[in-house]
């Protein structure tokens, strides 16, 4: 940007344009923005600094892999829509890298937004066989007043009842004595290679189990407990490669273990699958899934008039009220009689369990033919659990399963202190810069000074607009990268003023330095920052989280004072030249420099003409 030989350089129109540059930046802030002055003038700052909830979740693709890119956008829209049902204000729904999902809940204590990565795969199966959790101490005597019950409604005066006769709550006295071992290694794989490689690992055992088809009697047998007591030391990942009928029969496999196992492990509707209820009692053999999630079209969480209990009542699509129907009446006139002994009630008539995921929310006996919608209930169904539940069915299934591999919440307080903190440190390092230019440099260090308040306030107008048009957010990673780049600053300063010098110790005089100063400096000034530019770069493509905030703000604030050493620092520089102050040896910070050079005879010196 030097003008051309034979040309004077005309400062004035460097710092116009660097004025239209500020003039149009904080015009685009204010209509940006909403609210009063102070609100428009104001970053969005992110959850570390002002507190609040945030949710990584990771998608588990079987095989390893990364998801696609179209099933991570759907996962991206349920789980948003998720995140508002809970009535969150102005939460944050983004997709970091090929496999995470990023919820951020600022300035808000939301727990329950952790809940929203469940991939709520519902669905309704015919009880073939229940059995109690024999691998624990239950109480077969305990009170069934949280029985859960089914309902369905044709019309809202008709309500015909399906009560549940199957035991399907009851509390366990004692926590099951078998559960995953959490030092067990994965089993991955194709579906045949998991169960080739647990058939290895159980051995004999694993043949007895294969002539076990009554639980009751397995787990009366001594011998055969013996024989299946490997069974019990299985990982829940191990036990969910063994086939249903397996995994029901034999006694040493717990409700711990099954119900840790991974999402999504039963999801299978055209399969026969095991489950068991939320507290763990119960073992249920379960038939191919007749009705499915996909089916509903809404739900919602209400409070049953005559029990005063929290229900999720469901309304399924045409197709799917004919699959209800078509369910309940299978159940109720049990024509197949695939239902064991233990699946019916007195009457003969089997249950139909309601699925989420791993878990059997209810297993009701079906008491008529029900022709309306159907309602969950139970004892164990809560007003935050209701409501839980109907929003994770009113928004579908998500496409993916996912992990929560992080989830923090910062209080308002804490986050207060870390932005003080933050700012106090950036504080600190700019006075260190501003207090070592004016000691070695005195009439330059004002150049300096000015420099950094300028590169500031144009980085401080840049981050108000991007927070108000594409929701960016400042953190503590960033408030890092912000004081990291006063020292990149700090590097072109010192290159051009020690340019400067040896301009003048070859025998030029301060005036003509400046401009040739500038020539030969300025190319190593944009090399380093294009270099430290490069680096931000790779650090944000590559990076996840606070690393990609740190990139930014160090890329960001670069670049913004490289535009300020082209149309501030050496404008401001040629005037001053132009000036006595300039020319005085201890007000302009050149110093001996200047001194030396009024000493030293006119010799003439030979140039190389640079490239």
């Amino acid at each position: 940007m030097a003008p051309p030989q034979g040309q004077q350089m005309r400062p004035s129109r460097y710092l116009i344009v660097l004025t239209l540059i500020f003039v149009a930046l904080f015009t685009g802030v204010y209509f940006a923005g909403d609210g009063s002055l102070s609100k428009r003038l104001k970053p969005r700052l992110g959850l570390d600094l002002v507190g609040g909830t945030t949710v990584t979740l990771t998608a588990q693709i079987e095989g390893g892999g990364a998801p696609k890119a179209d099933q991570m956008e759907e996962a991206r829209r349920i789980i948003e829509s998720r995140v508002n049902g809970l009535g969150v204000s102005e939460a944050e729904v983004v997709i970091e890298g090929d496999n995470h999902i990023v919820i951020s809940v600022a300035g808000e204590n939301r727990d329950d937004v952790k809940s929203v990565g469940t991939p709520a795969q519902l669905r309704f199966r015919k009880v073939l066989n229940s059995v109690a959790d024999t691998s624990a101490s239950v109480d077969a005597t305990a009170s069934a007043s949280a029985t859960p019950q089914a309902s369905g409604s044709a019309s809202a005066s008709a309500t015909p009842q399906a009560s549940a006769t199957t035991p399907a709550a009851t509390t366990p006295a004692a926590t099951p004595s078998a559960s995953a071992s959490p030092t067990a290694e994965p089993v991955t794989g194709t579906k045949a290679e998991r169960l080739a490689a647990v058939q290895k690992k159980l051995g004999a055992a694993f043949t007895a189990a294969q002539g076990v088809t009554d639980p009751t009697t397995a787990g009366s047998d001594p011998t055969l407990k013996a024989a299946l007591a490997p069974f019990s030391k299985l990982s829940a990942d191990e036990v969910g490669a063994l086939p249903a009928e397996m995994q029901f029969n034999v006694p040493q496999i717990s409700c711990a273990q099954l119900n840790g196992r991974k999402p999504g492990s039963i999801d299978a509707a055209k399969e026969t699958v095991v489950s068991c209820d939320e507290s763990g009692a119960y073992k249920y053999l379960l038939d191919q899934a007749k009705v499915l999630g996909t089916d509903v079209s809404d739900a919602s969480a209400n409070i049953e008039q005559k029990t005063g209990q929290w229900v999720v009542d469901l309304k399924f699509k045409s197709s799917g009220q004919d699959k209800w129907t078509a369910l309940t009446k299978e159940a109720y006139n049990n024509a197949d009689s695939k239902c064991a002994q233990g699946a019916v009630d007195e009457n003969g008539r089997c249950a139909v369990a309601v699925v989420l995921d791993n878990k059997t929310v209810s297993a009701p006996s079906i008491q008529n033919v029900i022709t309306g919608d159907a309602t969950i209930s139970g004892g164990s169904i809560d007003q935050k659990g209701a409501k839980q539940l109907a929003n994770q069915l009113r928004y579908g299934a998500l496409p993916l399963t996912f992990e929560q591999s992080e989830a923090n919440t910062v209080t308002a307080t804490l986050g207060a202190e870390y932005l003080k903190a933050g700012l106090l440190a950036m504080g600190i390092g700019m006075a260190l810069v501003i207090v070592y230019a004016f000691f070695y440099y005195r009439l330059l260090g004002s150049v300096i000074f000015l420099s950094l308040v300028l590169s500031g306030l144009l980085t401080y107008g840049a981050l108000i607009l991007l927070g108000h048009t594409m929701g960016f957010t400042v953190t503590l990673a960033g408030i890092a990268g912000f004081i990291v780049s006063l020292g990149v600053a700090a590097d072109s300063f010192v290159i051009y003023f020690e340019r400067l010098k040896d301009e003048i110790r070859e025998g030029r005089s301060p005036r003509s330095a400046v401009g040739r100063a500038w020539i030969r400096a300025r190319r190593t000034i944009i090399t380093a920052n294009v270099v430290s530019i490069l680096a931000a770069a790779t650090l944000y493509i590559f990076g996840v989280g606070s690393v990609q905030g740190f990139a930014f703000a160090l890329g960001l604030a670069t670049a913004l004072d490289l535009l300020i050493v082209f149309l501030f620092r050496h404008p401001i520089m040629t005037m001053l030249a132009s000036t006595p102050a300039f020319l005085s040896p201890r007000v302009s910070g050149l110093g001996r420099v200047l001194h030396h050079a009024d000493e030293a005879p006119a010799t003439p010196t030979t140039r190389v003409k640079e490239a």
